[in-house]
């Protein structure tokens, strides 16, 4: 499948053509900027070989018009899809989106919160569908990736009628940031569901990103890309409060403010340039005013790491990406210099150093150092045409249904806690059997207590366990008074501590979780269904008009499991299932690794 991918901007374009094989090569490469006078520049890529030059187009309609001649002339022909880059598809679009009329009208809907950037990414998708009218269109969203932020991430402290009207934290460059993410988890060597990583784009427009365990859970821009960090031409974070004190003393409007927030501050409004190579020149030469900028930049971005450290509960890796974070060492040190207290260290020279060529992803921490610190290129480009191809691939609900079960709260138990709870020597005595084999659930019952309150009579299920394992759901977690982070079985490093009772003595221990959904599956099911240990689904249940889809449902074989999937109380209330029912599996993300690609 040969895939074309355009990134419009307000100023320039960039065009790239994928072919989609078993592993997505870029055959065809180009960027058209500095729009003036009836002409413009531009960079051709193809085969290794760089073309630059000026061409007579007056804007970036013209250039899209061209396109079609362009690509001809280099050879590239048969397209088969057109993917679009899209930066804000608000509430509605979750995930990649086939373009049609009522597509379109939606996401202009939108242009208020991207006022700077919807527009443009329209104006490439309306003269490709005139251009390519037989070619498949399809939206990519900078915000898809943030739609796993949890309502605690998303949601200002503001009266109901606003967060009603829409206002809320959206967050944006997720497709940068999903392919960073992807890239460390590849270079660590490790599953990107057992990590925890910050991303940290960096350029005229930049964000941080927490991405726990594959997804994003925070993101530092919000309902517009003008929230958190410093930037080129954007302020960052900043009082609401200045809108009435700058009508109350310059006169200023609404718009004029929010013009200037845009367009006029961030590195240009400390320095007048927008441009960080030229702050960092000025600021060796003595300027004040860029020194100030340049540790005001790296300042707001340490901070976000710091906090999105806190956030996650624990930090594997630092990725650094975008123009600034790939291109300047000076700056990745300012960021880096004071994490020490986290296990986050920089080797200087590695950092110095940093060679980028074929999607390399140098790490520049120091050995010995338990945070690693990644650079690499980001790839927004290859991740809309992978994206894309997946929007257009066939969508079929696997027939075959799913047993679904609801795991209530319950533990597994130690050896060491059954001893604390019960008394030395003691046995569980084993009586209901589980659908999973060597399964069973005990006569004895425990007792949970949080600092809020307590959780009595809860199951243990056997056989016992080499680490303590204590489930339970998010509405059971407001009843003890304890936030417990969602978890795989088993993935138990760094969550919180309960205490449990029992008849003869109590225990403080950490392994409290709230269970991922997850389907029990066997080597000959998993091989029916297309399925691997360690993939991700998604599972539609329910009927075709009321029904849910459960995104991110980890697989996990066993040698002799019955094929069943596990909710708890609180998802299973909000599929209207009582103590169990059916899903479906829905094909098109079915066997998705959660270790290195999307």
């Amino acid at each position: 499948m040969k895939i074309l991918v355009l990134n419009c901007g307000s100023s320039s374009l960039k065009v790239g053509v994928f072919e989609m094989a078993e592993k997505a090569t870029e055959i065809f490469k180009a960027t058209y900027e500095k729009f003036e006078a009836g002409s413009c520049s531009y960079k051709i890529t193809k085969d290794g070989a760089a073309e630059t030059g000026e061409a007579p187009l007056g804007d970036i309609a013209a250039a899209l018009a061209a396109l079609p001649q362009i690509l001809d002339g280099h050879g590239i022909n048969k397209l088969e899809a057109v993917g679009h880059r899209i930066v804000h598809g608000g509430e509605r679009f979750r995930t990649t989106a086939v373009l049609d009329d009522a597509t379109i009208a939606a996401i202009e809907a939108l242009t208020p919160l991207a006022p700077l950037h919807n527009p443009a990414n329209l104006l490439a998708a309306r003269i490709a569908k005139e251009v390519w009218p037989n070619l498949p269109q399809v939206a990519v969203f900078d915000t898809a990736f943030h739609a796993t932020n949890p309502p605690r991430a998303t949601t200002y402290a503001v009266p109901k009628a606003w967060r009603d009207a829409g206002l809320r934290r959206f967050g944006f460059h997720g497709t940068s940031h999903k392919y960073v993410a992807m890239r460390a988890a590849e270079e660590i060597g490790e599953p990107l569901r057992d990590l925890q990583i910050v991303s940290v784009h960096l350029g005229n427009g930049a964000s941080v990103c927490a991405v726990n365990r594959g997804e994003s859970i925070d993101t530092s821009m919000g309902m517009t890309p003008l929230e958190g960090l410093v930037m080129g031409t954007r302020s960052g974070d900043v009082d609401p409060g200045l809108f009435g004190f700058l009508s109350r003393q310059l006169g200023l409007s609404i718009a004029e403010v929010e013009e200037a927030l845009y367009s006029q501050s961030g590195l240009k409004g400390l320095t007048g340039s927008s441009d960080m190579r030229d702050v960092e020149d000025r600021a060796g030469k003595g300027d004040t005013e860029a020194q100030l900028a340049i540790e005001l930049f790296a300042y707001r971005a340490r901070k976000y790491i710091g906090a999105y450290a806190a956030a996650m509960g624990g930090l594997d890796a630092v990725v650094f990406t975008g123009g600034i974070g790939e291109n300047s060492p000076s700056m990745r040190r300012r960021i880096c210099d004071g994490l020490e207290f986290m296990g986050l260290r920089l080797d200087h020279d590695r950092n110095q150093f940093v060679e980028l060529a074929k999607h390399a992803a140098p790490q520049i921490q120091a050995y010995g150092a338990r945070v690693r610190v990644i650079v690499t290129e980001t790839a927004e480009q290859l991740m809309i045409a992978r994206e894309t191809a997946g929007a257009l691939a066939p969508k079929a609900t696997v027939p075959e249904p799913i047993p679904v079960a609801v795991s209530a709260r319950h533990v597994h138990l130690s050896r060491a806690a059954v001893e604390a709870l019960f008394g030395a020597g003691y046995q569980l005595t084993p009586a209901v059997p589980l659908r999973q084999p060597g399964q069973w659930a005990a006569s004895e019952r425990i007792t949970l207590e949080g600092p809020k309150g307590r959780l009595e009579r809860v199951a243990i299920l056997g056989p016992e366990r080499p680490r303590t394992q204590i489930e339970i759901s998010r509405t059971d977690g407001f009843t003890l008074g304890i936030d417990a982070p969602v978890r795989d079985s088993g993935k138990l490093d760094g969550t919180p501590t309960v205490r449990l009772i029992g008849p003869v003595g109590s225990l403080n221990t950490d392994g409290l979780i709230v269970a991922a959904r997850h389907i029990h599956t066997n080597p000959d099911d998993a091989g029916r269904l297309g399925l691997a240990d360690g993939t991700l689904v998604d599972v539609h249940i329910g009927d075709e008009e009321r029904g849910l889809v459960f995104g991110k449902t980890l697989i996990r074989v066993g040698a002799d499991a019955v094929t069943e999937m596990h909710i708890d109380t609180d998802e299973a209330n909000a599929a209207d299932i009582r103590v169990s029912g059916e899903g479906s599996l829905v094909p098109d993300l079915r066997a998705v690794a959660v270790a290195n690609r999307d």
